[in-house]
């Protein structure tokens, strides 16, 4: 279940070395492009420099009203602020067919940071409640779609859950492009189900009931499933969570196993559940399991094979 096309990710051109920013210089991320670059193909954008701005150029921030702050420079004071929602406008109807599966924001940018942005607000000090202007707007656009930030990108636990959320993005929009047939939504929650359940058995039981819904689910129907996916991916899968999914996976086991490798299973499932061991230890065993006894069930589950190995994402927890 490796997966072999790679997934199409937006990403601001800083974070890939292009040299961008106000002061002609770049913040070139080597996670996302020698790490990462290996399973995304990258769609890059500068929202200063393509909304017409040039290198270098003064710094801008935020200021003014909370909720609909201004976009101006630092020194002069210039309002760019109409001219970056335009464009954003124009930007995000071009990217509308790109096929994207997610986007990696530049932090602490005033256009594309996507959170704790400083919004200055006359002789105050500042609020770090702030959404870029590009950022904010890409978001509204594609409320699913995932999205995080370089320095998000570098804590292992939002790597993970952002990196599985794109992969599952995406598998979704193959689903949808071939319009979504009733045995094929089942079939693909069938596959996800254990994934899910590690980050909500709440909203694992609601997406099975619309599953089962699925010969008779209207356009509506459907896109409720695929918010509801989304929003239960959002939700960070704990050890807790995971050690759950792990001993249902292992009740598959308990007419197969002998009494040395269940204790075996059961000390490795414990061990992961007290933090002495990362997760890919139990989880590396029960492929093993699925493919010496053959469980075709769990062979096809996304949860043992979320995404490319090589990425280690299971290695840290």
């Amino acid at each position: 279940m490796t997966e072999t096309v790679k997934v199409v990710v937006g990403v601001s051109a800083c974070l890939l070395g292009e040299k961008v920013r106000y002061d002609g210089g770049h913040r070139h991320d080597l996670l996302i492009t020698d790490t990462l670059g290996k399973f995304f193909t990258y769609i890059p954008v500068c929202p200063e420099v393509e909304c017409g701005l040039p290198v270098p150029r003064e710094p801008m921030h935020l200021a003014g009203d909370i909720d609909n702050p201004r976009l101006v420079t630092i020194h002069t004071g210039i309002d760019h602020t109409g001219r970056m929602k335009k464009w954003s406008r124009d930007k995000l109807d071009e990217m509308e067919g790109a096929g994207l599966s997610g986007f990696i924001f530049k932090g602490k940018s005033p256009s594309s940071g996507m959170r704790g942005i400083k919004i200055y607000r006359d002789s105050a000090r500042p609020v770090l409640s702030g959404t870029g202007l590009f950022a904010a707007a890409f978001m509204k656009r594609f409320p699913l779609m995932p999205v995080e930030d370089e320095g998000g990108l570098h804590d292992p636990g939002l790597r993970e859950n952002f990196i599985e959320r794109v992969f599952v993005y995406n598998r979704w929009q193959e689903l949808a492009g071939n319009g979504c047939p009733a045995a094929d939504l089942i079939e693909f929650h069938t596959r996800h189900k254990y994934l899910i359940m590690a980050h909500s058995p709440k909203h694992l039981a609601l997406l099975g009931k619309m599953a089962g819904k699925a010969s008779d689910a209207s356009p509506d129907a459907i896109e409720s499933y695929h918010r509801n996916l989304m929003d239960a991916l959002r939700l960070i899968a704990t050890p807790a969570k995971n050690t759950n999914v792990l001993q249902h996976i292992m009740g598959y086991f308990k007419k197969t196993l002998d009494h040395t490798e269940k204790e075996e299973l059961l000390e490795i499932i414990d061990r992961y559940r007290r933090g002495l061991i990362p997760r890919i230890v139990p989880v590396t065993l029960l492929n093993r399991y699925a493919l010496k006894y053959d469980q075709s069930y769990l062979k096809k589950q996304y949860y043992l094979n979320p995404h490319p190995v090589e990425l280690m994402l299971r290695n840290h927890v």
